[in-house]
């Protein structure tokens, strides 16, 4: 398929100029003229050069790639038809659709988005982490730099004994049940080939506490309502965890709070400030140890 580059910069500009920053979760300002958002705005969305989306917007630059191509489409909220077209614009094939597909919808984007001073997260449904938000990131690490495998928790739980060090050690039993038991019902419900299916073939070989479990073929074992965190820097956590799925993509919304007037509570807005100045130190150019991972 050959590159529309002026049908690519129309749609580009148009789904700019619809959207506004609040819709994105970005701050509105006193002083903003642009209608929509601007392209500075969008290329940060979709972590690329303002120089390189601009170039795209006047119908000049390289042929996007594929990747490019879906990290528009997700910085930009489009719909699954929207995004099937943007790939078709740019001369490729759109991504596959169903449970597999990465592209995250727009309504569940918008809820995202305002959850900023929140723990929340986005997930496939084998554990692999989309988004986080930056409190999310302060409780349990960036889980979303994992590439391979590994990029699903209930993998890293077997494979990495640091995936356990952030939960409190009486819980470990039951939420190895609770990850062999998930992934046995989801490989009978997508069948074989799945990521489920490569994910229980890989744990198989690799960890002998997953084949015991396995052995066992339970189902229905299901997390507890609150979970129990032991925090490096500010100890322990009881949070509980909500979750909103996505019922055409298999997406869950996980979003944990702590109940107000807890020891939790005022530990998890501590974490905020905590979190918050790792960011700055980081952004100044200053790398601290990274908190453990889940």
């Amino acid at each position: 398929m050959a590159i529309d580059r002026a049908g690519l910069a129309e749609f580009l500009r148009e789904r700019r100029g619809a959207l506004q920053p609040e819709d994105v979760g970005l701050p509105r300002g006193q002083r903003r003229r642009t209608a929509g958002l601007r392209r500075e705005e969008v290329a940060g969305l979709c972590h690329m050069s303002t120089d390189y989306y601009t170039r795209l917007e006047r119908e000049r630059g390289p042929h996007p790639s594929e990747q490019m191509i879906a990290s528009i489409a997700q910085g930009l909220h489009l719909s699954l038809d929207e995004r099937d077209h943007l790939f078709r614009l740019a001369g490729h094939q759109p991504p596959t659709r169903g449970t597999s597909s990465e592209h995250l919808s727009p309504g569940l984007l918008r809820i995202f988005d305002r959850l900023g001073d929140t723990p929340a997260e986005i997930v496939t449904e084998v554990g692999e982490t989309l988004r986080q938000t930056p409190l999310g990131i302060a409780l349990v690490g960036d889980a979303t730099r994992y590439t391979g495998p590994a990029r699903s928790r209930g993998y890293r739980w077997f494979t990495d004994p640091a995936a356990r060090a952030l939960y409190v050690a009486e819980d470990h039993a039951h939420m190895s049940r609770m990850y062999a038991a998930g992934l046995r019902a989801l490989l009978a419900m997508r069948g074989p080939g799945s990521r489920a299916a490569q994910l229980a073939d890989l744990l198989l070989v690799e960890s002998e506490e997953f084949r015991t479990l396995w052995e066992t073929h339970e189902v229905g074992i299901h997390p507890d309502e609150v979970k129990r965190y032991q925090h490096p820097e500010v100890g322990r956590l009881d949070l509980s965890c909500q979750t909103l799925i996505d019922p055409h993509q298999a997406h869950r919304l996980m979003v944990y709070t702590a109940a107000p007037g807890t020891d939790s509570y005022d530990k998890l807005e501590m974490l905020a400030v905590i979190g918050a100045q790792s960011l700055s130190t980081t952004r100044s150019g200053t790398v601290g140890a990274e908190p453990g991972d889940r």
